[in-house]
């Protein structure tokens, strides 16, 4: 069965997003500042790097590190994989990284040892999931498959009703999933599909750069250890928790932007018809957290300003803060809505009553 082809409204009376556009862009022309990243996002990129490189090398070249030290090293290195992803692979690929395409390119292959493929990523991140925003059976960052129902429009199980004892358990197993399988599965299906972000590549160039990749990414991470002495029992510890870190952080930032009681999940009609334009939509399904924490902000790489990346992807992070303003005041001038939550403990417990809702039976909610 054909996938059903979504259409945004192209009517927008009030003229919102002509508005808020020119306003962002008087902004960045009344400062002389461009877009991109600046020496304060090149920094946390040295940062990151060191924290996911750092202790990888002292675990490869230092003898005899207690157990303990191994563990906490293995979760030191989880934590920088997730912040290279949202600090410097994740406005790379939205080329927002560096006004020169190479550097983007440069630091979004970052993501082939991190367990991903740019392929894949921007085709999911970039063209699903900010086209489609919390859309069911289109943006796949809402399809947890059978085990997670992250929308209600989604198919109800009995086992949904223990969602919420298991779901931030099964979060950290993100990553794992990346290495191990997702990137096989996405690029069969997009390249059948036949979608792109930019130039649709060649089909045995994908898949040569997928298996060099997956090469590259287990030499690293699996037997260069084995290689210097570590046995395997260790190697599968040390990369489970690793990921298991990673893959938590990562998808509690997403779920705490999407999967809210402020955010909306609505569907076309059935011609494919969404209510309202695609500006407009960011705003009704997108949520903002902890926005005046600023480690927060530092590490998530501004993604607790979720509202201001969807509608400017092409900005980078370090700008987010600044436009803020401009963003939420314009919203309410227009009356739409800016969603936000002051600290991230709220946002966590309202992401936890979101889950106990979507699992219950529909006819008892």
């Amino acid at each position: 069965m054909a996938q059903q082809t979504v259409k945004f409204s192209r009517t927008d009376s009030a003229k919102f997003f002509r508005t808020l556009n020119k306003r962002v862009n008087n902004y960045f022309k009344e400062n002389n500042i461009k877009k991109t990243g600046n020496w304060k996002l090149y920094l946390k990129a040295v940062i990151m790097f060191t924290l996911l490189l750092g202790p990888l090398i002292v675990l490869l070249t230092v003898n005899n590190i207690p157990g303990w030290l191994q563990i906490i090293s293995m979760m030191v290195i989880g934590i920088g994989m997730a912040g290279v992803g949202m600090n410097v692979m994740h406005d790379a690929n939205h080329g927002s990284f560096s006004s020169k395409k190479w550097v983007n390119k440069l630091m979004g292959s970052s993501i082939h040892i991190l367990a991903g493929n740019d392929y894949n990523w921007k085709v999911q991140h970039n063209v699903l999931h900010h086209t489609y925003t919390n859309i069911q059976g289109h943006d796949e960052d809402i399809d947890a498959g059978r085990i997670i129902r992250f929308s209600k429009h989604a198919k109800w199980l009995k086992i949904h009703k223990y969602q919420k004892y298991y779901a931030f358990l099964l979060y950290g197993l993100l990553t794992v999933n990346w290495a191990i399988t997702t990137d096989f599965k996405q690029t069969y299906q997009y390249l059948k599909r036949k979608l792109s972000y930019g130039d649709f590549p060649n089909p045995a160039t994908q898949w040569t750069k997928l298996i060099i990749g997956k090469i590259i990414y287990y030499s690293i991470w699996v037997v260069l250890p084995l290689v210097l002495g570590y046995t395997w029992w260790q190697v599968l510890i040390g990369f489970l928790i690793m990921h298991y870190t990673a893959g938590m952080i990562l998808s509690v930032v997403f779920q705490l932007a999407h999967v809210m009681p402020n955010t909306e999940m609505p569907l076309p009609d059935a011609d494919g018809n969404m209510k309202n334009t695609w500006a407009i939509h960011q705003l009704f399904t997108t949520s903002n957290f902890s926005p005046k924490s600023w480690i927060v902000e530092f590490y998530t790489g501004g993604l607790n300003r979720q509202v201001e990346h969807h509608l400017f992807s092409n900005i980078s992070h370090v700008h987010y803060k600044n436009i803020a303003k401009i963003v939420r005041e314009t919203a309410h001038e227009f009356s739409l809505p800016y969603n936000e939550y002051n600290s991230m403990w709220t946002a966590i417990t309202e992401h936890y009553q979101q889950l106990k809702q979507l699992g219950k039976k529909p006819n008892m909610a």
